[in-house]
């Protein structure tokens, strides 16, 4: 039975570059997949792709590429990746460019293109799933809809000879069911193979945290090696069959624990975990160590696909306003308080129309709130930290101009201080009946 093996180059759009380089050095992978789109992600990639063109997709595209292109074409290795974000074309033509600059010729870069379901969604007064409304209510504070693609148009890119698959919006998972799907010819309605290969995906996507980033909690769960954790490698083989591994030396660790808790991680329901290539089911998965560092896991199963597709949605929801300044030395959780009721106070004097205010003494009551801190032992230093929500720039900024007013207005000892004034772009959900997305796969090199 052949075996193929897909490293995991990132769980996110921030992730450390030199792990990715070390699977395809020392992995012997002949596929690295880059997980690094969020679901704010796209949103964001959108307001910059406003205002440039060519802009939009995500900004470690050139870094990544450079590091891992040379290896990736000597040794034959496949790269899937979703950091085409709002704009897959204009990052496909970018790594294009790379290749190129670097003295790479004959690679071939397909993007997949057709999340953008914006025109399609206007049309329909689809409800939200998060909050009561529809995505016609946000009017012009819409700013963008994504839709999740599945892994067919990625694995079509694959079987027409594509060396660097680039999408935008699609499901984690689908990024390592494409190669699956391709390397091994599964049918699109094998439910059973696809619900297998979502829990390879689902295992890999995050890349370090099944490795034991997100694991590690001394001295309960210590993990050795962290600085220089090593990302997971999926054995996948041709019947589903799965080995968690990771590069021999590298830091980190791969056991039955944390690759449980990497099973349930952002799952509601096991049993149905919806995605748009199958509806898997986690629920009758079994998880052996079998090797230092080797896990197999088994038992995945899947059911028909679902009839829409999940859409994220960003739009604006409103502006935030913010200031900080810390105080220390004794009396400093007296000068926060003090600080925080003055400003308090001032928002009230002055009229800032806030929606929503919160005084944090960040350290002391920012995350558990003052009554569970009111028991905590006296810091030497606390920092106070006031945020707002408005309905304009003009009065979010504001907010952060009483903090800082602080400094000679009392109390004593103020300093370090910050503020700061954005909007705010928030994500909510639709479904989309799939047949109005539309994929489709454009080569730009090669």
């Amino acid at each position: 039975m052949r075996t193929i093996r897909i490293g995991s180059g990132a769980g996110y759009s921030g992730d450390r570059i030199e792990p990715a380089v070390e699977l395809a050095e020392k992995g012997d992978i002949e596929y690295l997949v880059f997980e690094c789109l969020g679901e704010r992600t796209v949103a964001l990639a959108q307001q910059a792709r406003l205002k440039n063109p060519e802009s939009g997709f995500d900004p470690l595209i050139e870094e990544r590429m450079r590091a891992v292109l040379p290896l990736c074409a000597a040794k034959g290795i496949k790269i899937v990746t979703n950091m085409g974000a709002a704009n897959p074309l204009a990052a496909a033509r970018k790594t294009a460019e790379i290749a190129r600059l670097i003295g790479l010729s004959g690679l071939k870069v397909a993007a997949v293109i057709g999340d953008d379901v914006l025109e399609a969604c206007k049309q329909r007064d689809l409800p939200i799933m998060e909050f009561d409304g529809t995505i016609g209510q946000l009017g012009n504070r819409l700013i963008s809809a994504n839709a999740y693609l599945g892994a067919a148009p990625m694995a079509e890119a694959l079987a027409d000879g594509a060396d660097i698959v680039i999408t935008g919006r699609a499901s984690d998972p689908a990024l390592f069911l494409a190669p699956l799907i391709h390397a091994f010819g599964w049918p699109l309605d094998d439910w059973t193979r696809l619900g297998k290969g979502i829990v390879a995906g689902h295992l890999l996507e995050c890349a370090g945290q099944v490795t034991g980033g997100y694991f590690a909690d001394p001295p309960y769960k210590d993990i050795a090696g962290l600085a220089r954790l090593g990302f997971p490698i999926g054995e996948v083989g041709e019947d589903g069959s799965l080995v968690m591994t990771k590069v021999e030396g590298s830091g980190g660790a791969v056991t039955a624990q944390t690759c449980k808790e990497q099973l349930l991680y952002e799952v509601h329901d096991p049993s149905r975990y919806i995605q748009p290539d199958v509806i898997a089911d986690f629920s009758q998965v079994e998880i052996e160590e079998v090797g230092k560092d080797r896990v197999r896991i088994s038992g995945g199963r899947g059911s028909e696909r679902p009839p829409t597709l999940k859409v994220s949605v960003g739009y604006v929801d409103g502006f935030i306003g913010e200031g900080q300044i810390s105080y220390a030395g004794p009396g400093a959780l007296a000068r926060g308080r003090l600080a925080l009721d003055i400003v308090r106070e001032r928002l009230k004097l002055t009229g800032v129309a806030a929606s929503e205010l919160r005084f944090d003494l960040i350290g002391v009551d920012s995350l558990h709130g003052p009554q569970l801190a009111a028991h905590a032992n006296e810091p030497y230093e606390a920092r106070v930290r006031v945020t707002g929500r408005t309905e304009n720039l003009r009065e979010a900024v504001r907010i952060g101009n009483e903090v800082e007013t602080l400094y000679t207005n009392g109390p004593a000892g103020g300093g370090g201080a910050y503020k700061s004034a954005r909007d705010v772009v928030a994500v909510a959900s639709v479904l989309l009946p799939r047949e109005l997305a539309r994929p489709r796969v454009q080569f730009v090199g090669g």
